[in-house]
């Protein structure tokens, strides 16, 4: 049997072709630049999206509102993964 990859529904040659276009495009010296600044926007976004939560959550807490009620979700959705893990663990998906 022949087993693919795929990240994001897109299958190891298409990204090999894509990488190669890029490189067409951009040139090999201009990847580790572009890649530096992909690398700084998206910590950028994280460091805003953070950010945002906090902010929310500080709101949340001067205003009276209990926040204590997303921890007991998180605990649940985290109990369920757990539980779902170890049901599908050794079901191994074949293409």
């Amino acid at each position: 049997m022949i087993y693919q990859t795929t990240f994001l529904f897109i299958s190891g040659g298409e990204i090999a072709f894509i990488l190669f276009i890029v490189i067409m495009v951009f040139g090999a010296d201009k990847l580790p630049e572009i890649a530096r600044g992909l690398g700084k926007g998206m910590r950028t976004l994280k460091d805003a999206t953070n950010d945002i939560k906090h902010e929310i959550t500080k709101t949340a807490e001067n205003n009276g509102i209990d926040t204590s009620i997303t921890k007991d979700v998180k605990k649940e959705l985290d109990k369920v993964k757990e539980d779902l893990d170890d049901f599908t663990g050794s079901v191994k998906r074949k293409l």
